[in-house]
């Protein structure tokens, strides 16, 4: 068997477990559920798990290799800085109802 053949019949997995803290438990619940909406994009090679506890959104990535693994935390870090920032601009506002204009 080649080396290629024996590397692809059985994987070294890396994994990487990321916390992000958040001012309140249903701030951290409101990013799960708007990160976990999309897939990622190489189930084959990547696997996700998003969890909160607490007041933290914790994601673990099993990933094929480290350079995905970079690469998608990279891309969930970009998700949870664009929820944050959707949160400190609209949270208050979006709990206190509608937005009404004259």
């Amino acid at each position: 068997m080649s080396d290629s053949a024996l590397k692809d019949s059985n994987p070294t997995w890396h994994t990487v477990t990321v916390r992000i803290p958040f001012l309140t438990h249903k701030h951290a619940t409101i990013a799960k559920q708007v990160i976990e909406v999309d897939a990622e994009l190489q189930r084959h090679a990547v696997k996700r798990s998003l969890i909160v506890e607490n007041e933290d959104l914790v994601a673990t990535f099993t990933t094929l290799t480290v350079r995905l693994a970079r690469l998608t935390i990279n891309g969930f870090l970009e998700n949870v800085d664009l929820v944050t920032r959707t949160i400190e601009h609209f949270g208050d506002e979006a709990e206190s109802g509608p937005i009404t204009t004259s």
